[in-house]
């Protein structure tokens, strides 16, 4: 049994193979039950632990997923509360431009979007030929000759919709020497590879709770770099401006409601479940776990990505033809759930998956696309 196995996972059972944390993790035991502790708390109010303690717990430990200094972190409704705020305190210039991969997830473009239609600003979606990677895409986009000047680059190091690697290392120096802002927008990372943002220097990132940490919903956390510290919050509050001064560090952009009892406790419990396993740990299982996914989906004569094009912890398998309609359903109606993103059929397994999944999955995508399209898979009818 492997080490998460017995203190980990809860709600998942043998009945299911779910290969969906790229859109909803299941909640680990201790993850329930501290919300569930934290929501009958309620029920007896003059219990409830009100003051600074709760939240600090939180921003310190998500600080850690990070290699961030607590000061360094505001507490978020979401990512696109978080990128709100980013947006707010980044100058984008009449004339200017904002860079964003196409077909980015809504949470980090729509912001953009709303902030060059105020100053006169353009925002640019690169896209990729299909051959070419992210990086090269991204890094043809600032080097355009006569192009707008670069205000902010707005990336995720992976592309949420199939997993594909953005290369944020080289893309940060180059959008450096333009003097843009780079923005990254970590959803699909934090808890699944390691991220440091000394590494990156990012002026803003943000991530949530609800995917690979294991968290609850309604609860992200933005970084903001110390020289993006004095800004103005997209939500003023009696937290993030005590008396009408502007909280020290990135406590500026902090959300309201600071005594959440749900939402926090079950933070804390899913940072230390994470912190106890290892990020490089977690990374490498679930690395390990996508091959053996791709190795089973070859194994049905379909193409599978190169992996070193690939983040480890998601598959994007793009179909022959595509991916059938109700692809999804179908696998769902045998216990096996993936998603569906843009036509990519998605996979995104975590510490609770293992070969049964694997071997269960494969069966499943056989017999569905095979009952769909018998005469495009071959291989599959003579297997």
């Amino acid at each position: 049994m492997q080490f998460w196995a017995a203190s980990a996972i809860s709600s998942t059972s043998r009945e299911v193979a779910y290969l969906n944390a790229a859109s909803f993790a299941p909640i680990p035991r201790a993850v329930r039950l501290a919300g569930e502790a934290g929501a009958a708390v309620k029920a007896t109010p003059w219990r409830i632990e009100f003051g600074e303690a709760p939240a600090e717990r939180a921003r310190a430990a998500a600080a850690a997923m990070i290699g961030a200094a607590a000061g360094d972190i505001a507490r978020a409704g979401s990512i696109s509360h978080a990128m709100a705020n980013a947006a707010r305190n980044l100058p984008v210039a009449a004339g200017s431009r904002v860079i964003h991969l196409a077909g980015e997830h809504s949470s980090n473009v729509l912001v953009w979007e709303g902030a060059a239609a105020t100053t006169g600003a353009t925002v640019e979606a690169v896209a990729r030929d299909t051959q070419a990677s992210w990086t090269e895409a991204v890094l043809g986009a600032l080097a355009r000759p006569g192009a707008a000047p670069l205000a902010v680059v707005a990336l995720s190091p992976l592309h949420w919709t199939d997993g594909a690697l953005v290369d944020i290392d080289r893309i940060a120096t180059a959008m450096r020497a333009a003097g843009a802002a780079l923005v990254i927008d970590a959803t699909q990372a934090v808890g699944a590879m390691p991220v440091e943002v000394a590494r990156w220097r990012p002026d803003f990132l943000a991530f949530p709770t609800y995917k690979w940490l294991l968290g609850s919903c309604n609860l992200a956390f933005l970084y903001a770099a110390p020289h993006r510290q004095s800004g103005m919050p997209v939500e003023p509050n009696g937290y993030n401006t005590p008396d009408g001064t502007p909280a020290q560090g990135a406590r500026c952009y902090d959300m309201g409601e600071r005594n959440n009892l749900v939402a926090l406790p079950m933070a804390e419990a899913a940072f230390a479940l994470t912190a106890q396993w290892g990020t490089a740990q977690v990374a490498a299982r679930l690395a390990w776990l996508s091959e053996r996914l791709a190795e089973a989906v070859a194994g049905l004569g379909l193409p599978v990505p190169d992996p070193a094009g690939r983040a480890g912890h998601i598959l994007g398998l793009r179909l022959p033809g595509g991916t059938p309609e109700g692809l999804t359903e179908r696998l769902a109606a045998t216990g096996v759930h993936a998603a569906n993103r843009r036509g990519v059929l998605r996979l995104g397994p975590h510490v609770y998956n293992d070969e049964a999944d694997v071997a269960r999955f494969a069966a499943a995508l056989r017999i569905a696309l095979a009952a769909r399209r018998p005469f495009a898979l071959t291989a599959i009818a003579t297997r």
